[in-house]
């Protein structure tokens, strides 16, 4: 008979701290980070970086209230894994963001433009938020984002405090 195995799907209330089992090698060549633990130290809106790649990264975001308006020049893609959250999008009248910056950059005040629209995103939801364009997320609640982007600016690295080393 055949391994029964069962996917447990975790929350911000309810998450198992996950590692990584090292056979052979030096712990320090990986990274294992939980976004959910990561999520349940950040203050709302940090744009904490969970994993990277050359210039890409995932940033773990905990999203709660009303954030800033934010532009970036390229596409960015948000997926909700937890909670729920409204995405409102912005065609701005002029750029907001220089086309050579990487990452995304927060804007001051209210951006003048045209509405796009807005998303209503819930867990397992995935939402591009196209170049050149400004967004902004709202949460009644409390919800987790993980934003596949390019480290920029506001990128935040705790590799010491969220990374599994041993």
């Amino acid at each position: 008979m055949p391994e029964q195995y069962t996917t447990v799907f975790g929350s911000l209330g309810q998450y198992e701290k996950g590692g990584v089992e090292v056979i052979n090698d030096n712990p320090k060549h990986y990274a294992f980070s939980n976004m959910f633990e990561v999520a349940s130290g950040a203050k709302p809106y940090e744009k904490v970086a969970v994993a990277k790649n050359l210039e890409y990264v995932l940033e773990v975001i905990r999203a709660e209230g009303t954030s800033e308006w934010r532009a970036t020049p390229h596409d960015e893609f948000a997926l909700v894994v937890d909670g729920s959250l409204e995405i409102e999008l912005l065609d701005p009248t002029q750029p907001l963001v220089d086309q050579d910056a990487s990452g995304s950059v927060g804007i001051d005040g209210e951006p003048a433009g045209s509405p796009m629209g807005r998303v209503q995103a819930g867990r397992g939801h995935m939402t591009l938020l196209p170049a050149g364009k400004a967004y902004r997320f709202h949460s009644d609640g409390v919800a987790v984002v993980l934003l596949q982007t390019i480290e920029g600016p506001d990128t935040v690295f705790r590799w010491a405090d969220i990374c599994q080393t041993v």
